[in-house]
């Protein structure tokens, strides 16, 4: 499978032990790379990851974080530290978790991946100062303009050497230590750039510079912390405190202290603290957190419920099945947490060129500036100025920014409607398959038996007889043969069927049974030889079960001695979504749609009549599964669609791997996505948004390029000026921010199904 390493991974058979701390004032994806470097050389930094994309910082205990802390503030960034309350908040709890009696790890001191997990910081938001810092700086160049020839020269400078500090000061700074470093990154570029301009007089161009520069900086913040804000938002729905029952009291406790065997209380409004089941009560939860469904849906005691989940009305009394932090949500929120950092091919590339690619520009400024004047003999001035126009052309940051605002906007867009994406690479992969392979089994079909057709022969006895005697057997066709004996024969209901007296089940048979008297036999066609049927009534049974079993239906028949009263033909429930989703692929331009399965060649061929399947394979081992995707991935881009273990081996030889999310938990694990609502209605919109985002990508990506190159070709005839080189570079990066931010507003084309009660 195509799987990118997101930077927060374990060693083999080891546990992540580096810390994490929330990052404040990240905006730019290749600076992030670089201060990563950075602290990767100091001691016990080796293994040191820079999250750009969530806005974490993986360490090592054992680091130094006032060293990390100056790393940061050389690029304005800031570790987000929890304060000493929230540490002797943390050793509270860490008391009161050991009374409680489980010996486990509290979430407050478990290592990477949740020691701040919940303490989201909003200091991004709420720091103006930058803001106040350059409308100052704009209204001051403005003021310039108005009283250039009211004051004195030197004033006139003065004004812009103010403004240029207001807006670019920070820019300065890093540029003067970078190039001390000889270290050549986008802030050396502006910082080259900015004092040349005002050496050679250039003043009111090089103000213009910083100020859209300054500019610049906020809109790759506003941008990337948009998308990431969207993406937090969905984690929001995790629940801080539980209500919990314990010798008779309630206590109110953080969710880390829950652990499985303890019973909540959930009133109406609150949600339900982490997986369990139903004790007591009756109400409706909102699943919209992990299924992406917001119709409430009905619980009664028994049933199943997800932490997170909001309580419409009623109060519930729950058992806790799972630890919060083995629940469905958390493992959501920790998928999603990881997926924003899964770096693309797309990413890795860009990460790759603008590492040569900057020093490559300044080299390029160095010959356009001694090149023209030394073999050609044209004016030095004129060529300085060109090269300075070359340093700001060159700033990578319109290419850095192509993709991982387009790659988190559609993720959240997906999350958002319960399609989860374990990483930007899978994003990238589902837009590029043509072709779709779906096990049948529980996944285009309920895993459900059900009575599809029926051939009765005694209207009076047919459906009373069976429902009766079926009542008895716990077997899916039986249970299947119920509902629908009790539905159809005059809404029977279960509780008010006769009782049949000597029930007996006959091995490889069925059941047999008195009822008022007479003996019957509910079973497979293998009753008939228990019976004594005239020939003809006999030829004519034989030949409407020889009809069924050609449609690849299992049949169940009812009869006496003397009489069949009746044939069911039993299939698979087909999902009711699946034939519309089928045909949705088509349009959308998935090629070829495959189904697998390990049914026998008539059941098979019925589902994918009715599903509008492009091919089918019955008669699958699990092995034969895989065998039958990498054949197929020889040709095509291949996304395998499964739910059960035995569709775990083709999830993970698909280049995809597609899992209903309430399928076992091997599949959810082998898959990249998980369709969290359990129907198949939001795979063809997810798709939609995987090929938008690879649109918006490849978008990005040209009209960064294009531009860059259009300003570098003016340098030949030596029309490239200093408000062309900003507007090419400026400019481009406001169009990637804002193009990638449209994959997060767009809207779905085709809604889901609404999921049965």
């Amino acid at each position: 499978m195509n799987k990118s390493d997101a930077a927060p991974k374990e060693t083999a058979g080891q546990p992540d032990l580096r810390m994490e701390y929330k990052v404040q004032g990240l905006s730019c994806a290749n600076c992030a790379r670089e201060m990563q470097e950075e602290i990767r050389k100091l001691d016990h930094g080796q293994d040191a990851a820079l999250l750009f994309g969530s806005g974490r910082l993986l360490v090592r205990p054992e680091i130094d974080l006032a060293r990390v802390q100056r790393i940061l503030s050389g690029d304005g960034a800031s570790l987000a530290l929890p304060s000493p309350g929230n540490d002797r908040k943390g050793e509270k709890e860490r008391h009161d978790h050991a009374d409680h009696g489980h010996g486990r790890e509290d979430a407050h001191t478990r290592p990477q991946g949740h020691g701040h997990s919940h303490e989201h910081s909003h200091g991004e938001k709420a720091d103006h100062s930058g803001q106040w810092l350059l409308t100052v700086s704009a209204l001051l160049y403005a003021a310039t303009f108005f009283v250039n020839n009211l004051l004195p020269d030197q004033v006139i400078i003065l004004m812009y050497i103010s403004s240029i500090i207001l807006s670019g000061f920070s820019t300065f700074v890093r540029g003067l230590r970078n190039l001390v470093r000889l270290k050549f990154n986008m802030d050396t570029l502006m910082t080259v750039a900015l004092v040349g301009a005002a050496l050679i007089g250039e003043w009111k161009e090089a103000t213009l510079v910083a100020i859209l520069f300054g500019l610049n900086e906020l809109l790759e913040g506003y941008g990337m912390n948009r998308a990431r804000q969207s993406l937090e938002a969905l984690l929001d729905a995790s629940p801080k405190q539980a209500v919990l029952v314990k010798d008779g009291r309630e206590v109110t406790v953080p969710i880390s202290r829950l652990r499985a065997g303890d019973i909540v209380l959930v009133r109406a409004g609150e949600k339900v603290p982490s997986d369990g089941t139903v004790l007591s009560g009756y109400s409706a939860l909102n699943e919209a957190a992990i299924t992406g469904e917001s119709i409430p849906v009905p619980k009664q005691p028994g049933a199943s419920v997800f932490g997170g989940s909001i309580n419409a009305d009623g109060l519930l009394k729950i058992h806790i099945d799972k630890a919060y932090e083995d629940s469905s949500l958390a493992k959501i929120m920790h998928l999603v947490q990881e997926a924003q950092d899964t770096k693309t091919p797309t990413e890795l590339f860009i990460d790759k060129f603008a590492r040569y690619y900057t020093p490559a520009i300044m080299l390029i400024a160095v010959l356009i500036v001694l090149v023209p004047p030394l073999l050609f003999g044209q004016p030095w001035m004129k060529w300085l100025y060109e090269g300075l126009a070359i340093l700001i052309v060159g700033c990578p940051c319109s290419l850095v920014l192509s993709s991982p605002v387009a790659l988190v906007s559609g993720m959240t867009r997906c999350a958002r409607n319960g399609v989860l994406v374990k990483g930007g690479v899978h994003l990238e992969q589902l837009g590029k398959i043509d072709a779709i392979a779906f096990d049948k089994t529980g996944t285009l079909t309920l895993g459900r038996p059900s009575v599809i057709r029926e051939v009765v022969y005694d209207p009076a006895r047919f459906h009373r007889v069976a429902a009766a005697v079926e009542a008895g057997s716990l077997h899916p066709l039986a249970e299947a043969v119920v509902r629908h004996a009790t539905a159809a024969g005059g809404a029977l209901a279960k509780e008010d069927l006769p009782q049949p007296a000597g029930l007996t089940t006959l091995p490889g048979v069925g059941l047999t049974a008195s009822l008022d008297g007479t003996r019957y036999w509910v079973g497979s066609e293998e009753v008939l030889g228990r019976l004594s049927l005239p020939e003809s009534a006999r030829s004519r049974v034989l030949a409407d079960l020889a009809r069924l079993k050609k449609d690849g239906l299992t049949v169940v028949l009812a009869a006496e001695a003397r009489r069949v009263l009746g044939l069911f033909g039993l299939a698979d429930e087909l999902r009711p979504e699946s034939p519309d989703v089928v045909r949705r692929l088509h349009e959308s331009g998935i090629a070829h749609t495959v189904m697998l399965t390990g049914d026998h060649a008539g059941a098979a061929r019925a589902v994918a009549a009715k599903t509008g399947v492009t091919d089918w394979r019955a008669g699958l081992l699990p092995e034969q599964k895989a065998e039958a995707v990498r054949e197929l991935s020889r040709s095509r881009t291949v996304a395998m669609v499964g739910d059960g273990i035995n569709d775990a081996p083709a999830l993970a030889a698909a280049n995809l791997g597609i899992a209903m999310g309430k399928g076992t938990d091997s599949a959810v694990e082998t898959a990249d996505i998980v369709l969290m609502q359990d129907h198949l209605g939001k795979l063809p919109g997810a798709i939609g948004v995987a090929r938008q985002a690879g649109r918006v990508i490849r978008w990005n990506i040209g009209i960064s390029l294009t531009l860059k190159l259009i300003a570098l070709l003016l340098t030949i005839p030596g029309w490239l000026t200093l408000w062309i080189a900003v507007i090419s570079d400026m400019g481009a990066t406001i169009v990637v921010t804002l193009l990638g931010l449209t994959v997060l507003l767009g809207k779905d084309k085709y809604p889901s199904p609404e999921p049965k009660a």
